[in-house]
């Protein structure tokens, strides 16, 4: 994810195999990665950008692709994980490609990371064809910003039409918005965070007096993963199921689909909000 070096807590989980092991199995990121591949699904796809990437990419079946990153760590395991594509590190707000590079966008849960948003918004229309698309995730409704947020140094959440004009201000109009997850999810992000701070609180308790080798981390690992990876398909079933029948307004992410203005003749009829 796209954030400024000295606040990316993140930055240490990027060395541990651990991170790299079980992040890509959260129900939530295999639930919105399943959202943007569905908007790509019959897209014809030329040359694409994924800004944010982390060791997460939203993209992963495609040839031509460039991921980006603050994090040279997390762009290290990501090639070492996947290969395909090219790295770049780079600034969301300062992107190092020219005009028009690009025929698809792809930017999931970043931009409430970055603070001067409208700037990376920008970028994004910078770098994409006059006929290309992006696709954008974000964290939605502010009246859901809690500690889950202030953990992973979430600037904002976003109301909809806030971001419509965001998007407006940069030449950005939005084809199609989905909603991707619901309250359940924010629950569930919550506990999580409570119990994170718990833990993390304990093992810096711990970490004069003993400490787990790493072998018999790398067992205990092995052993949980299986369970981990069944135990978020199944709750993937769930949390899909809750923002299924969520109102739009409750949403907590919501995914939208933007082309240029200028070369948008789209009358109003064909905005089909979801």
């Amino acid at each position: 994810m796209t954030k400024t070096k000295d606040t990316n807590r993140f930055e240490d989980f990027f060395a541990e195999n651990a991170y790299q092991l079980l992040k890509n199995d959260l129900y939530n990121y295999v639930i919105r990665k399943e959202a943007v591949e569905n908007e790509l699904k019959n897209e014809s796809l030329d040359r694409v950008l994924e800004v944010g990437s982390g060791i997460s990419p939203m993209a992963t079946n495609v040839e031509r692709i460039v991921y980006t990153d603050l994090s040279l760590s997390a762009l290290y395991a990501l090639k070492q994980e996947h290969g395909n594509g090219f790295y770049v590190v780079a600034d969301g707000t300062r992107l190092p490609f020219k005009q028009r590079m690009f025929s698809h966008v792809i930017c999931s849960e970043v931009l409430e990371h970055i603070k001067d948003d409208g700037a990376a918004i920008c970028e994004l229309s910078r770098v994409l064809e006059w006929s290309g698309k992006l696709v954008v995730t974000f964290p939605h409704n502010k009246f859901y910003f809690s500690i889950d947020d202030r953990l992973v140094h979430h600037y904002r959440r976003y109301d909809l039409g806030e971001m419509i004009r965001k998007m407006s201000a940069c030449g950005l109009l939005p084809l199609r918005i989905k909603k991707v997850l619901g309250p359940l999810e924010k629950i569930t992000m919550i506990v999580v965070a409570v119990i994170y701070l718990l833990l993390h609180r304990i093992a810096n308790d711990l970490s004069g007096k003993a400490k787990l080798k790493h072998t018999r981390g790398r067992k205990l690992l092995k052993i949980i993963t299986p369970l981990y990876k069944w135990a978020n398909r199944l709750y993937a079933v769930v949390v899909r199921l809750d923002a299924a029948i969520t109102p739009r307004v409750l949403a907590t992410v919501l995914l939208m689909k933007c082309m240029h203005k200028e070369r948008n003749a789209i009358d109003e009829q064909r905005f089909v909000p979801k």
